[in-house]
């Protein structure tokens, strides 16, 4: 289901889909001021997408085909069929272990927080959970990544299944509200949620912050951060308008943690994080492969040029797998 809102004005147009949440839209109204500024003749409108992972609030994203199936698959399909110009991703919801044949990400924005926070419910103090070590509370969230990390730093709280955007889930947050699960039951009211704090920053919720989880506590979401612009490979003329806003360390950040999924085959229902940082010439790439119950846990730090993304994402991955990844990953594909 997808709606446009825009002008249309004299000169060149592209049409940019996006998913209607408001994070999407906020993020896509950056990636239009940003077109917009490098093309002043360039007119953007935003076509609003209600994907499958959106009208469906209660399933596991796993009964959708993953992130890519629940949230990028039907804006994928109108930029193949012409509809679209391009489409706005969370890079960290765009699958890294399978190909795209026809499309490419031809942009990627400069790179916002990368870490986790904690959101707490009105009422509870970080000081009373903290002493608790959680027990007593739920903490929700649907990725199969945090959940493994909360069980490692919290193992006496309930970490249970929470859908839905970013805003709607600090709602049910606050009002006590259960959530739907597969099977028909319920579960919760949460006590507090993670959230990716790039995403509260979007949509003005900072304040909700209760603690910013460093990268040695939680290791992000490969990708996490960064907003990505894709388009059609052989529409060149799109290809170039994007390549205007482009964000060097960004991309290369990128390409080397997405270069470890490729390279576990990793898939929604692997815990699995990567996170890059620069250095002038220097690259350094942590990455991790966890089971979901958080005991089974691997970790692997490298560094090399920042100039051969690719190449360090490779050898984490492969160091990965040599020392047992592969059979924490075969054990999440269970359900598939």
């Amino acid at each position: 289901m997808m709606t446009r809102s825009g002008d249309f004005v004299s000169g060149q147009v592209l049409r940019i889909g996006t998913r209607k949440s408001a994070m999407a839209l906020a993020q896509t109204d950056e990636v239009a001021r940003l077109l917009r500024a490098s093309a002043p003749d360039l007119a953007v409108d935003i076509v609003k997408f209600e994907t499958r992972g959106d009208q469906d609030q209660t399933s596991k994203l796993l009964r959708h085909g993953g992130k890519g199936g629940a949230f990028v698959a039907e804006i994928r399909e109108a930029m193949r069929s012409g509809t679209l110009q391009a489409a706005m991703h969370s890079l960290k919801d765009v699958p890294g272990n399978e190909e795209t044949p026809g499309l490419v990400l031809a942009a990627m924005l400069a790179r916002d927080a990368a870490n986790d926070s904690l959101v707490l419910r009105p009422g509870l103090t970080l000081d009373a959970f903290r002493a608790s070590r959680g027990k007593g509370f739920m903490i929700g969230t649907n990725a199969v990544r945090r959940a493994a990390y909360l069980r490692r730093l919290f193992p006496e709280a309930t970490v249970i299944h929470f859908r839905g955007a970013a805003d709607t889930r600090i709602a049910k947050l606050d009002r006590g509200a259960k959530q739907r699960l597969p099977d028909g039951g319920e579960v919760g009211p949460a006590d507090a949620l993670v959230m990716a704090r790039s995403g509260l920053e979007r949509i003005g919720m900072t304040a909700r912050i209760a603690h910013d989880f460093s990268v040695d506590e939680m290791l992000p979401a490969v990708g996490q951060g960064v907003v990505a612009v894709e388009c059609v490979e052989t529409d060149w003329a799109t290809r170039a308008r994007l390549a205007g806003i482009d964000n060097a360390p960004s991309r290369l950040a990128a390409e080397a943690e997405r270069e470890v999924l490729w390279v576990l085959n990793g898939h929604c229902n692997s815990p699995i994080a990567g996170h890059a940082t620069l250095a002038g010439a220097e690259m350094t790439l942590r990455a991790s492969v966890l089971d979901e119950a958080g005991a089974g846990f691997i970790e692997v730090t490298r560094r090399g040029p920042s100039d051969r993304p690719r190449e360090l994402g490779r050898a984490v991955g492969m160091e990965l797998l040599d020392k047992g990844a592969a059979e924490i990953i075969a054990r999440t594909r269970v359900e598939e």
